[in-house]
């Protein structure tokens, strides 16, 4: 059975930094990453990560944000991370993690979800 567990988020001032981090089971994950979902909008990419360790990033994130990732070496459980500084108030969402399976069908895995408040 696949599980994404999500942990962190919070409150955090303008400027501020604050990390979350996904761990996920139960089958071989190709690329990971993170999406986001801001009151009232649609949910959106932040940035994604591959097995060898390369990341993409969508342009309002870029410099601020950073994605790492430990793969288990019996691929047990592979952990994501984001690692986000400088917040601003349009950082302000729930964030996603979201993991898609090596193999087809290429499945993807979503966290349950953690919220993100940027605010003085």
């Amino acid at each position: 059975q696949v599980q994404l567990v999500e942990s962190g988020g919070g409150l955090v001032q303008p400027g501020g930094s604050l990390s979350l981090s996904c761990v996920a089971s139960g089958n071989i994950f190709g690329d990971m990453g993170w999406y986001r979902q801001p009151p009232g909008k649609e949910r959106e990419l932040v940035g994604t990560i591959d097995r060898g360790g390369r990341t993409k990033y969508v342009d309002s994130v870029t410099g601020r944000f950073a994605i790492a990732r430990d793969n288990a070496r019996d691929n047990v459980k592979n952990t994501v991370y984001l690692h986000m500084a400088s917040l601003e108030p349009g950082d302000t969402a729930v964030y996603y993690c979201n993991a898609r399976s090596m193999m087809p069908p290429f499945t993807d895995y979503w966290g349950q979800g953690t919220q993100v408040t940027v605010s003085s």
